[in-house]
């Protein structure tokens, strides 16, 4: 018994050092991150180059910090990429301060990771929205939109379709990661697309409207599928449908608005 507590013991010692160890590495990173940014802002180094290594160092961040339960710093490595999934060859002014806020508040997930793991959903909230959309002329909502969709020309339609309304929007085209995702940020409004690899869109919809930690999330599914197709007779009345072609537009604006999100 005595033998089988300390290599428990030592399991978790070990666990705990490697967990400071990556702390201390990506509080290095995160520093890299800012002289680069400084670089890039006075010209010194190519702004390709400084997108390329902000999204490559945001997806090794992501993935090191959910091995290590750090779902803050994941998520917010996320959103890094995200952000600059779409950023245009010419970086606009406000990116460069965006980026900034981007790597302060990684830092403080850094510098503080407990307490920063119960404020998820307010920190993912306060980031900038994503590059690649001209918002001059658009009425800016405070509504997060995730959407459950596998990249693609549709996938793109769709977001763009929410950005023109103002949404903020994050791309997750896996269903497992959206799962948790939707757990710890709580968005605003979830749209899923019925058919997806690994879990189906519409078992995510499912679990998401059953759960009592995102039950008071509203969910949408989109399909191509017809109207009256058995696995769409599975979702929940609560759940609108929103149909791939002509009448996307009008099924949007209807789940919004039968969704008070607009």
């Amino acid at each position: 018994m005595t033998e089988n507590a300390n290599v428990h013991h030592s399991y978790h010692d070990l666990s705990d050092d490697l967990r400071r160890e990556f702390l201390d590495e990506a509080a290095e990173t995160v520093q890299a991150l800012d002289v680069l940014l400084d670089s890039g802002r006075h010209a010194h180094t190519p702004e390709a180059e400084v997108v390329a290594e902000f999204r490559r160092t945001a997806l090794r961040l992501r993935g090191q910090a959910s091995n290590f339960g750090l779902r803050a710093l994941s998520t917010v490595s996320r959103r890094l990429d995200d952000y600059l999934a779409q950023a245009p060859k010419v970086l606009p002014p406000r990116a460069w301060d965006d980026l900034q806020i981007y790597i302060d508040r990684m830092q403080g997930l850094v510098d503080n990771p407990e307490t920063a793991e119960k404020e998820t959903s307010s920190l993912v909230r306060a980031l900038p929205r994503k590059l690649g959309f001209d918002l001059a002329d658009i009425a800016i909502r405070e509504v997060e939109v995730m959407l459950v969709m596998p990249p693609g020309a549709q996938t793109r339609y769709v977001e763009r379709e929410l950005q023109q309304c103002g949404y903020r929007t994050l791309v997750v085209p896996d269903t497992i990661d959206a799962f948790s995702l939707a757990v710890q940020s709580k968005p605003d409004l979830v749209i899923i697309s019925a058919l997806m690899p690994h879990l189906d869109g519409i078992d995510l919809a499912i679990a998401l409207v059953s759960m009592p930690s995102t039950r008071n999330i509203p969910i949408a599914v989109i399909t191509s599928l017809d109207s009256h197709d058995e696995s769409l007779a599975l979702l929940p009345r609560k759940v609108p449908v929103l149909h791939k072609g002509p009448s996307f537009g009008d099924d949007l604006f209807k789940a919004l608005d039968d969704l008070f999100l607009i």
